[in-house]
């Protein structure tokens, strides 16, 4: 069984070995049992009698075992059987045995939520905290907080009550279990200040611990606490104190010290002052691993101050002369964003800049352009007498960023450079054959050497350039650019002086980059996959959240197979739901009856070819990708005549928890379409690919199929909410097609926005009046109000109390979208009467209109 062989069918003679006293023959059998139960369930059964006489044993290992296996084997069968023994372990004398059983409980929430909330376990567990041994409070604190993951409702929260009990088991339980204990801690909102620093001084000597998951895990208990704590002595104290554990991490083997350099990234984005005397730690070794060396110098560049600049700079530059390309190039770049981050030592690094120059070495010239122009754009007028040491480069440059870079200086101080037309000049020979950053950045340098200059020779290559851009390019950016300057231009040169020579904007430090609200979600997840991807979970993990399991019948009305997979994400618009499979295959489907043959797309997520396309930097995750039958007709979102034959249908959908962007390619052309590619324009909710776009290829005649999962946050527009989704899609035959959808708020509303009557009421109170928006819908008439609840909460907005105001039926409702946004939403009406009134109170009004318009979706039906 363990190199693999199939030993299935010796089933009925291992189990009749369960019968043993031997205790390590019976542990094989139950292994055995583990492997096999699925695939035989109808022989499992014949052990439930051993288990459950076993479960009674004197021996606590047995007992142990017996139910730990049970709850191990997912057969729904044995699971009725496994509730009796687990219900006495849980009380058993022996505490191996109970806080086995504590584990149980969540392996059995997994399989039957709805068993186990009525059974009592939950309460069972919540006793556990107050057991008298570590281990088995740790357990249970473990087992909790699982089921707690996987549930829509609050089940586990530390209260004043349990918290002490948490702490002193803290002391005294195995390294895993502190681990479960502190972060089950690190969510408990203290009453005060004085609270949370008797909470800090328990969990501080965790900080000692020899373990580097159990430091990471106090530390974010502590920086969480000390959001409340209000006395700078204590919370300098703090610091001090974490300082030591965090540098001693650095000393682990390069893979831990690459984790604790992603955690300690986040920790002195919120607070520096703990590592301000430690910078010396972060110098690179010569050994280390390129990724451990990136995030030193991420983590230098952020410690970076005027106290320590000199050495910093004396460590960059010697970084700059090393062999590794990429190092160097992120060194040069650290040099340039130490500068705009601090004023007083531009100078300084300048200095070490142009040295580097003056090297000569190609790829470290390209860099230091790069960077200095934006230093220029930070210190205007201040270091312009080293342009000309730049001009010197100008025949080394073949890198577009560099290009364009370059491009830029000449354009914008060309009054002066005395021979700034013909620098220009050399670059526009090769004009037609340039990236777009370069041709971009050499249509608006050419237009501002005319107008700072408008002699004979600028007037000659003002005329080439924009008929280059306008007439010989395919580029829709670049010619509507050369189009708005050459109206300009035409129309009214004093008024193209103030647009295209206005004063720019001074460009600011940006070593902490993360979104202030994004950054408390990350400290908040330290020590997980979350702090190393700096993403929030909810982007890269998708829960099933568990629901009271209903019969088929409820399930699938018109009798489609009920298939399940535990794992699968559910289609967002089909009756059955779709295996997933490692490999994901898009549903696809020729238009006419005779059948095609789909090869698999491969399981490697495809280059991100488009670039920047629509002003779009955020990277793609590969996610594998549900599968999506054929279901209802999706809206037309690029029809055929406009995208040369390619027909794209599209919307978006929610399924348990997961948003996906649902579409169906249809091929109307003469010839086969494949790499199909998507990006999405920066929006209002930050929605992004969670994965590549997986399309098989396309024959002509024929159409596919697929799901793409969405995350959010990932890629937010500034501005007020809107609903509008900018969809750019490409193939290897044709040119990238753009179209728009409508984000609708009815795909986000969440799971999270049941709310009890009392909280409504508290929350409603809470909110200002300025907070209250109102509309009517004279149009809308409401015959059933079973029939409309019914319809709100299928769309997760939820039902919380009514009552009768003279003739009028009024409804508390509530709804929420992520990030915690709340909808309290009060709806009157007559019902069979023409005519509804919606109320909502909510923390952002800026987003009502996009919430009536879900709302009046919903009410029409």
């Amino acid at each position: 069984m363990t190199v693999g062989k199939d030993v299935s069918s010796l089933f009925t003679d291992v189990v009749n070995c369960m019968q043993t006293e031997n205790l390590e023959l019976k542990k094989l059998v139950y292994l055995y049992l583990i492997n096999y139960a699925k695939s035989q369930p109808d022989l499992a059964i014949l052990a439930v009698n051993t288990f459950v006489k076993d479960s009674q044993d004197p021996n606590p290992l047995i007992r142990a075992l017996a139910v730990r296996t049970m709850g191990c084997i997912r057969v729904d069968k044995i699971t009725e059987y496994l509730c009796d023994p687990l219900q006495r372990c849980l009380k058993d004398d022996d505490p191996y045995v109970r806080k086995t059983a504590s584990i149980c409980v969540a392996k059995l929430y997994d399989i039957n939520a709805e068993l186990v909330e009525d059974r009592g376990f939950l309460e069972s567990l919540k006793d556990l905290i107050s057991d008298n041994n570590p281990m088995v409070v740790a357990n249970a604190v473990a087992a909790l907080s699982e089921i707690q993951e996987n549930s829509s409702r609050p089940i586990f929260e530390v209260t004043s009550h349990t918290l002490s009990k948490l702490l002193t088991a803290l002391n005294e339980c195995t390294e895993w279990g502190q681990v479960f204990i502190l972060d089950a801690l690190s969510k408990y909102k203290a009453a005060d200040a004085r609270e949370a620093e008797s909470i800090v001084e328990r969990v501080t000597p965790r900080l000692q611990h020899a373990n580097c998951a159990v430091v990471l895990s106090a530390v974010k208990m502590i920086l969480q606490q000390m959001e409340l704590i209000t006395s700078t002595d204590v919370v300098r104290n703090l610091c001090k104190k974490m300082a030591p554990p965090l540098v001693t991490l650095l000393s682990a083997e390069p893979e831990i010290q690459y984790v604790a350099l992603r955690n300690i990234n986040l920790i002195v984005q919120r607070r520096p002052t703990i590592l301000a005397h430690e910078i010396k730690v972060f110098f690179c070794k010569y050994n280390d691993p390129i990724y451990v060396k990136m995030e030193k110098l991420e983590i230098m560049i952020k410690l970076a101050s005027d106290r320590n600049i000199d050495q910093v700079l004396l460590e960059f530059k010697e970084y700059a002369t090393e062999v590794d390309v990429d190092f160097v190039r992120k060194a040069v770049r650290a040099i340039g964003r130490c500068a705009i981050k601090l004023e007083r030592a531009a100078e300084r690094c300048i200095s070490v800049l142009l040295e580097l120059i003056k090297i000569k070495v190609n790829y470290v010239v390209q860099e230091a352009i790069i960077v200095i122009k934006d230093i220029f754009r930070r210190y205007p007028n201040t270091y312009e007498s080293i342009i000309a040491t730049l001009c010197e480069s100008l025949d080394t440059l073949d890198e577009p960023e560099a290009k364009a870079s370059m491009i830029w200086i000449i354009g914008e101080y060309a009054e002066r450079i005395d021979n700034a037309d013909e620098l220009l000049e050399s670059f526009l020979e090769s004009f037609p054959e340039e990236p777009a950053q370069v041709q971009l950045q050499l249509l608006t340098a050419t237009v501002k050497l005319f107008l700072k200059k408008p002699t004979e020779g600028p007037q000659q290559m003002i005329q080439v350039v924009l008929n280059n851009a306008t007439v010989e390019t395919d580029n829709p950016d670049l010619r509507d650019r050369a189009y708005i300057y050459w109206r300009l231009l035409s129309t009214d040169p004093e008024a193209a002086k103030d647009v295209v020579l206005a004063e720019k904007p001074v460009i600011s430090d940006d070593s902490n980059q993360l979104d202030p609200s994004l950054l408390d979600e990350l400290l908040a997840n330290i020590a997980t996959l979350s702090s190393v991807y700096h993403k929030p979970p909810d982007s890269f993990v998708t829960r099933v959240k568990t629901t009271p399991q209903r019969s088929e019948e409820e399930d699938y009305p018109d009798g489609s197979e009920a298939g399940y997979s535990e794992s699968s994400a559910h289609a967002p618009d089909s009756g059955a739901s779709p295996p997933t499979s490692s490999s994901s295959v898009p549903y696809a489907s020729p238009k006419h009856p005779a059948a095609t043959q789909v090869s698999p797309p491969p399981s490697a997520p495809a280059p991100d070819l488009l670039g920047d396309l629509i002003g779009l930097d955020n990277a793609i995750v590969p996610v594998d990708q549900p599968v999506e039958p054929a279901g209802p007709p999706l809206p037309v979102l690029l029809p055929a005549s406009t995208g040369q034959g390619l027909q794209i249908s599209a919307h978006l959908a929610r399924k348990d928890g997961q948003i996906f962007y649902s579409m169906l390619f249809e091929n109307n052309s003469q010839i086969p379409l494949d790499g199909f590619m998507i990006q999405f324009n920066k929006n209002s909710f930050g929605l992004a690919p969670a994965g590549p776009l997986q399309v098989p290829q396309l024959q002509p005649g024929t159409s596919a199929r697929t799901l793409l999962p969405m995350v959010l946050f990932q890629n937010m527009a500034p501005g007020p909410p809107n609903s509008l989704l900018q969809v750019a899609v490409k193939n290897n035959q044709q040119p990238v097609w753009y179209f728009s959808d409508k984000i609708s708020l009815l795909v986000l509303f969440s799971e999270d926005g049941k709310m009890e009557r009392a909280s409504f009421l508290e929350a409603w109170k809470s909110l200002p009046d300025s907070n209250e928006v109102s509309k009517e819908f004279p149009g809308i008439t409401v015959n059933s109000l079973e029939g409309i609840l019914d319809r709100l909460a299928a769309s997760k907005v939820f039902f919380i109390a009514k009552r009768k105001h003279a003739n009028q039926e009024v409804l508390y409702l509530s709804a929420q979208v992520p990030r915690g946004i709340t909808f309290l939403i009060e709806l009157t009406m007559v019902a069979g009467a023409p005519g509804v009134k919606c109320a909502i109170k909510t923390p952002s009004p800026e987003m009502a209109p996009l919430f009536f318009e879900a709302i009046e979706t919903l009410l029409r039906g």
